[in-house]
């Protein structure tokens, strides 16, 4: 292909780089445990956990992080995050036993989304705060409480909806929530049933990256709550569920010029950028560009723990233009939010041992297949794109220069592609290398993972460094405790 490599180079913070710099390690496990391979790094975790508390204390602000567990199942992550003092959003009655198993306390949990009665008679019968979606859900519950002889249980109202003042702007809708002109009836139920219920807040789920909508969300949760304590109710929470983003690639400008290209190939102003012109939802109508670019924004400079800041500054229109923050804490509001993927930022990796290349018969670029399904790799599931990293089997392999490239997986299907558009390696990977996708730990290590054609899904490992070393364990046989021996001294860690 001519012309220069479009690179989508990733971001790699300070342990995925060394992490990666560990080549006999990775490919020693991926020897012993096959590909692909998952890994996390528990101590990540617990640093971006941090970095969100950091934003709370400039605002000055009191409440909680919940980890979003739906984003990643591993057990690892789980078990060093209870040893923190952030909660766990749980999505599900396998999600509270796990969190519970890992060492949550009830009061550190938060029971969310689609709920069979299983999962509610869990929730409630370990008293952890539930988010309802509706007045149904909070009869249930409620029904749930008064059968069971249980002491109130702590509910917070998710609505949806929401519209801003003076300017017209609307969040966009959700099927998560009651809507926003529903409130009466539901605040209506928590009044008939607060013996069995106790309203400790309101909350939102936006499926959005605009900082404006968001910001229109909880503008309108303000409000709900003054109308909550002209009632007579004392709400003291708005939790702003997640949504707070990753800036997964390095150069901006990459992703800018990748871009552009690629609207140029849809076009036909310049060679194929994709295995069979896929357009991620571009399309060339007579010569006019259609659609709309169905990917995540691989480069946001203003994601995670700096977009939290950035909304807590937006003004809110309908309380005189003041910022958010400062409404939360002069009503001693306290802020919930749950992050998945900006918490798992930089927490793991997927590793994948390529079997064959092949140099297709009319030229172009080489057919790349992996010991890997597209499910176990689930960037572009997800919209992501990003380069993987090549770790060669031999630490001096021959400088090939760079070349396009795409990544097939193993199952029986046409449409089993690691990625749709060509990658640019700065090498030629060989049969036996390893290719690393970075920062997969959200949602795109195992969210999608099958056993499609009796194939396994990946095992997973979970590492860390001490003593200028790399020491792993399988997910499930990691705690917090694992790099100590019994009097708590360190044992350097162990396989």
């Amino acid at each position: 292909m001519g012309g220069q490599p479009l690179y989508l180079a990733p971001r790699l913070g300070e342990r995925l780089r060394s992490l990666l710099e560990s080549r006999e390690l990775l490919h020693t496990l991926t020897d012993a445990l096959g590909s692909p391979l998952n890994m996390v790094v528990p101590e990540q975790l617990a640093a971006n956990l941090e970095r969100f508390r950091a934003v709370y204390g400039r605002h000055h602000l009191s409440g909680q992080v919940f980890f979003a567990h739906k984003a990643n199942r591993s057990s690892a992550l789980l078990r060093r995050l209870a040893a923190t003092d952030a909660g766990v959003d749980v999505a599900s009655l396998g999600e509270l036993q796990h969190a519970l198993g890992a060492g949550f306390t009830p009061d550190r949990i938060m029971a969310t989304g689609p709920k069979n009665p299983e999962f509610l008679w869990l929730a409630a019968r370990t008293s952890v705060t539930v988010g309802v979606d509706s007045r149904e859900e909070l009869e249930q519950l409620a029904l749930l409480g008064r059968k069971f002889a249980l002491p109130p249980l702590r509910v917070l109202l998710r609505l949806s909806g929401f519209e801003a003042a003076g300017v017209r702007v609307l969040s966009r809708r959700s099927r998560f929530g009651t809507p926003l002109t529903e409130r009466e009836g539901l605040l209506e139920a928590v009044e008939r049933h607060g013996a069995a219920v106790e309203l400790a807040g309101v909350a939102y789920h936006l499926d959005t990256t605009s900082v404006t909508e968001k910001a229109t969300a909880l503008e309108g949760c303000l409000r709900v709550l003054e109308e909550c304590r002209s009632r007579g109710l004392r709400p003291s929470i708005v939790d702003i569920g997640g949504g707070f983003g990753v800036d997964y690639l390095a150069d901006g400008g990459q992703w800018e010029r990748y871009t552009t290209e690629l609207t140029g190939a849809v076009l036909g102003t310049r060679p194929p950028l994709t295995w069979d012109g896929h357009g991620y939802g571009l399309r060339n109508e007579g010569g006019t560009l259609r659609g709309s670019l169905g990917l995540y924004p691989a480069h946001r400079p203003v994601a995670g723990p700096h977009y939290l800041d950035e909304l807590l500054a937006h003004a809110a229109p309908s309380f005189g233009g003041r910022p958010l923050a400062a409404l939360l804490l002069e009503h001693l509001y306290d802020l919930y939010a749950e992050p998945g993927r900006a918490l798992l930022d930089q927490c793991g990796l997927t590793l994948a041992r390529v079997l064959e290349v092949r140099e297709p018969e009319n030229g172009g670029e080489l057919l790349v297949r992996l010991a890997a399904k597209a499910d176990d790799i689930a960037l572009e599931e997800h919209g992501v794109l990003m380069d993987p990293v090549v770790v060669p089997r031999c630490p001096a392999p021959a400088d090939t220069g760079p070349v396009a490239v795409h990544l097939f997986g193993t199952r029986c299907l046409e449409t089993d592609l690691i990625t749709r558009r060509t990658v640019f390696l700065p090498r030629r990977p060989g049969p036996g290398d390893l290719l690393a996708f970075t920062n997969t730990a959200g949602y795109c290590m195992d969210f999608h993972a099958t056993h499609a054609q009796r194939q396994p899904v990946a095992r997973k490992v979970a590492a860390w460094e001490e003593g200028g070393a790399w020491h792993w364990c399988l997910d499930d046989r990691y705690w917090p405790t694992t790099s100590m021996d019994p009097r708590g001294f360190d044992m350097g860690g162990a396989q």
